[in-house]
């Protein structure tokens, strides 16, 4: 029920009719090419009021029907300021539901004003915010494909604050889902969040969506969700809201992303190099904003090869201009008279792909695989400190990608297709570069050469690939590295703070599979009878595993020779306590190396993983 009060409609009539809202801007971060996304608006009443925070204000509001009316005010506010300030990227609007279906957002006004302003729909994402219930599910739906069909994108807010916006997100299928700060706040050091997050973001994966973590405030935080794959974030760590925004990013965020995240690919440039944006940008000498449009149809008519032109607010990239995007237009009839000395931001693109230069040639190909088609076109521009440095291609990206799978496919084991010993190395020493604590697991079979010989090479491969399927199912992809020396040996570099679990799991899910690769008999006697070297017949156990790991801290190892010297120690040592009766029962054997690795001990003579 609407309960008037008049002194508070006669405020919030005055405050709308007097233009007293305002917004503040917070950016969203893109961890995946370390660059604004864009921002998130915030609307504010005036200041010392007890109207001026966004819960008292709307409270009001629908105290007194007038919702619909301060959705509209709030979203013509937002719109024209973020067009003032000439602000990169995307702008987040926060809705309501019910408001979906008002005429003034779907057909009229906000249409208009997104004309006048020059912004485009593709810009705008529509946050769904979850503070009233949705009862028409079908005709929301309804809304949302019209929207769509316009250019319009959606996000749904606090993933993980109720149940309902799980249902929105399986019914709706926004292109952002947010997660609720409850689960961001102290992620680094909390396993439990941890666990729920990799849960939403194996959910996002499969429905194509990205996510968003909110309320960020510290770098370690920060570092969690970006090695963990989650695509954005936002919070105070990285910038408070302000009416005018951060347009780079702060110094402690550039700090923070300094600590690189290591790329588990095999696909490098060559020994100790990973390709970035870096590598792909080429200068091409920008445009200002103020540019008329005909110096840019002259730079174009003067340099056939030239099919995109940055353009740049001093040094910072606000645009990109399409060749044949930019020559349709001023081939009709009296656009040249009509637009020629006009400003060049009238036709560029305000939201081209920025990017980082220390993003990885991975990171690159994912945000091109998800971006709108003209991105692929269009290419990227690449940043220093967000400086505008040159352009990359996709044409050059997908060259060099090209390049670095056959770079990688020459150096997989070709039976598993995992990365063999160059690609393992290279990845053990940036490791060690990074200064990133590890574990290096050596994973070798036990009795494997007497079930070879007893039973073919067919049968003996298909241990082989079964134990590769069953590492790679118990690793964390994200953040573990799996290789295969050769043969039936294979290394693991953890980051998975369960490591120790994980090995007990391919011990004890490898068990189980030789089992199952046996009769009812062999798997009652715990073996077969085959021939032994000597040509008699005798008992031969199952195939088990031997792993030997140990823990690699800063400073402890100065290149993979010594990191696999120590992994190789430590294998042995599993085999000696494999070969203890007691051990039987387990189906295999763990021996970690505690004790801290120190160079000395370490044999510098090249060494061979196999035995």
């Amino acid at each position: 029920m609407i309960v008037l009060i008049d002194d508070e409609v006669t405020e919030l009539r005055r405050i709308m009719a007097e233009g007293l809202l305002f917004p503040v801007f917070q950016p969203i971060l893109d961890f995946r090419v370390r660059a604004i996304l864009g921002y998130e608006s915030l609307i504010r009443g005036p200041a010392n009021s007890h109207l001026q925070f966004p819960d008292q204000l709307f409270a009001a509001a629908a105290r007194n029907g007038l919702t619909l009316d301060l959705e509209h005010a709030c979203r013509e506010a937002s719109l024209r300021a973020f067009a003032a300030q000439r602000l990169s990227g995307r702008l987040f609007l926060n809705v309501t539901p019910g408001c979906l279906r008002d005429h003034r957002l779907m057909n009229g006004h906000t249409r208009d004003l997104l004309n006048e302003l020059g912004i485009a729909p593709n810009r705008i994402v529509i946050e769904l915010t979850e503070n009233q219930q949705i009862t028409d599910m079908p005709g929301i739906q309804e809304a949302l494909l019209d929207y769509r069909g316009r250019g319009f994108q959606f996000a749904i807010d606090d993933l993980g604050e109720g149940f309902a916006n799980l249902r929105m997100w399986s019914e709706l299928r926004p292109e952002f889902v947010k997660i609720d700060k409850h689960f961001v706040s102290g992620i680094a050091s909390d396993r439990i969040k941890f666990h729920f997050v990799r849960a939403m973001q194996d959910l996002a994966e499969i429905c194509n969506a990205l996510l968003v973590a909110e309320g960020i405030e510290c770098s370690e935080d920060l570092l969690c969700l970006r090695d963990m794959g989650i695509a954005c974030g936002q919070g105070y760590f990285i910038a408070r809201p302000e009416r005018r925004p951060i347009r780079q990013l702060a110094g402690q965020t550039l700090v923070a992303l300094g600590h690189q995240s290591l790329a588990l690919s095999p696909l490098t440039g060559g020994p100790g190099k990973v390709p970035t944006a870096r590598t792909l940008a080429r200068l091409i000498e920008p445009v200002p904003m103020n540019a008329s449009n005909g110096s840019v149809i002259a730079r174009f008519e003067a340099d056939p090869d030239l099919d995109v032109l940055p353009v740049v607010h001093g040094h910072q990239p606000v645009g990109m201009i399409n060749r044949h995007s930019m020559i349709d237009r001023f081939a009709r009839p009296f656009r040249k008279e009509l637009f020629g000395r006009r400003s060049c931001e009238l036709f560029m693109d305000h939201a081209p792909l920025v990017v980082d230069q220390h993003a990885t040639i991975q990171e690159l190909a994912m945000m091109l695989a998800l971006a709108p088609k003209h991105y692929l076109f269009d290419g990227f521009i690449v940043t220093a400190d967000g400086q505008y440095i040159g352009v990359g291609s996709s044409h050059d990206l997908m060259g060099t990608i090209t390049e670095m799978q056959i770079s990688a496919a020459r150096y997989a084991n070709p039976l598993t297709q995992l990365p063999g010993n160059v690609p393992i190395n290279e990845h053990v020493d940036r490791m060690l570069q990074m200064d990133n604590p590890f574990v290096a697991a050596y994973i070798d079979i036990d009795n494997f050469k007497p079930y070879n010989d007893a039973f073919g090479y067919r049968r003996g491969d298909d241990v082989i690939q079964t134990l590769a399927r069953l590492i790679c199912e118990a690793c964390d992809q994200k953040v573990d590295f799996v290789g295969h020396i050769g043969g039936d040996d294979f290394f693991v570099i953890f980051r998975s703070e369960d490591w120790e679990v994980r090995c007990w799991q391919i011990i004890s899910a490898f068990s189980q599979a030789m089992a199952n690769m046996l009769g009812v008999e062999e798997r009652l006697r715990g073996g077969y009878m085959a021939e032994n070297r000597r040509g008699e017949l005798s008992f031969q156990a199952l195939p088990t595993l031997s792993i030997g790991a140990v823990k690699v801290a800063s400073g402890d190892c100065e290149s993979h020779r010594e990191v696999a010297a120590a992994a190789s120690a430590a294998k042995k040592q599993a085999k000696k306590k494999g070969r203890d009766p007691a051990n039987e029962p387990l189906g295999g054997s763990l021996f970690v190396e505690r004790r801290r690795v120190a160079v000395a001990d370490v044999a510098p003579a090249p060494v061979r993983y196999m035995n």
